[in-house]
């Protein structure tokens, strides 16, 4: 095969890429349906090598979309139900010994995937989710001194539900920043749940993704042409300094104990770099930064516990900074 030519049969050209990232919406629409936010969400973060925290309540397919999105992309993935019990070798791997050479072997935990489906991570204690760090953020995986790479590309999508705290760990602040983006998947309208039951009454099986036609469109070569083309993607100095206003103002605002790292800058910059690319364009504009500002930063601010009482979100305090920040022309 040509090295230049993925699984999916695509040639990896930036063109041929976008066409085939943008056919990940109806291809994965044939197992989800609605989210083309999330979708477009995993995207950015596949382009941007980040990672995505999947916030809803139990049964809004948040696993499903994973799937579907493995699939859609002939990616390598693997799921690990986070549970209390749960060790960091369960997720990193661990040596083993060989009876047969009398010598330590490292045997492989499904950290060593394309796309690791952390399914409730909240529910396992801050030891196991440290296992992580080094992963989303090496790129590796150290046991016994030695550094082990993952595989490339390589991305962890992470779900938790936000209404149960009864026997979970919230994730702390350094975790939780080293996720790209934090993506709410919302209960779906009525339309879209009568399209849902209609699908499982006329035989869908979430289970057997391939019965549903869901199909290849895109592969690491696609991957490697879009990022390649998002580096690419001009950015003003003006763009530059109003993504570094938004961020500034999230430490000022007397809503907020915790504002935006320099880290959660450059995130909303690579973010919005990759929106841009996909939208058509090879520049950024405000707007741009505008649609990813809440799902990039809305985890990495801290509200104050008197504004949490009253009410007052992240994105409430996120959408008045937007409004406030005087945007270039």
């Amino acid at each position: 095969m040509d090295p230049t030519t993925d699984n999916a049969g695509n040639t990896g050209n930036p063109g041929t890429a976008r066409a085939a990232l943008e056919a990940l919406r109806a291809e994965i629409a044939k197992a989800v349906v609605g989210q083309d936010p999330a979708v477009t969400g995993l995207v950015v973060a596949l382009l941007c090598r980040g990672h995505v925290l999947l916030e809803g309540v139990p049964g809004v397919a948040k696993t499903l979309l994973v799937r579907a999105l493995a699939s859609a992309l002939e990616l390598g993935t693997k799921r690990v139900q986070f549970t209390p019990d749960l060790m960091p070798s369960d997720v990193t791997g661990s040596l083993v010994y060989d009876t047969r050479t009398a010598e330590f072997s490292f045997q492989e935990g499904p950290v060593f995937t394309n796309l690791l489906l952390a399914d409730e991570i909240n529910r396992t204690p801050p030891k196991t989710q440290s296992s992580l760090l080094e992963a989303m953020e090496e790129r590796q995986v150290t046991v016994d001194g030695t550094p082990r790479p993952l595989p490339e590309p390589f991305l962890v999508a992470a779900t938790q539900n936000p209404v149960e705290y009864e026997g979970t760990y919230p994730l702390p602040e350094a975790q939780l920043d080293r996720f790209l983006l934090k993506l709410t998947i919302p209960l779906p309208s009525r339309q879209e749940e009568i399209d849902v039951l209609t699908r499982h009454a006329s035989g869908f099986n979430p289970r057997d993704l391939r019965a549903a036609g869901v199909r290849p469109v895109a592969g690491p070569a696609d991957l490697e042409a879009a990022r390649a083309a998002v580096a690419k993607t001009a950015v003003s100095p003006e763009i530059t300094a109003y993504v570094v206003d938004i961020c500034r103002a999230t430490r000022e605002s007397p809503s907020l104990t915790l504002g935006v790292s320099p880290r959660g800058a450059t995130a909303l910059l690579a973010t919005s770099r990759a929106w841009a690319w996909l939208t058509g364009r090879d520049y950024v504009i405000p707007d741009d930064v505008k649609a990813l500002a809440l799902p990039t930063l809305r985890h990495r601010v801290q509200l104050r516990p008197e504004a949490e009482m009253e009410g007052v979100t992240a994105d409430s305090v996120l959408n008045a900074i937007l409004a406030h920040v005087p945007v270039p022309r």
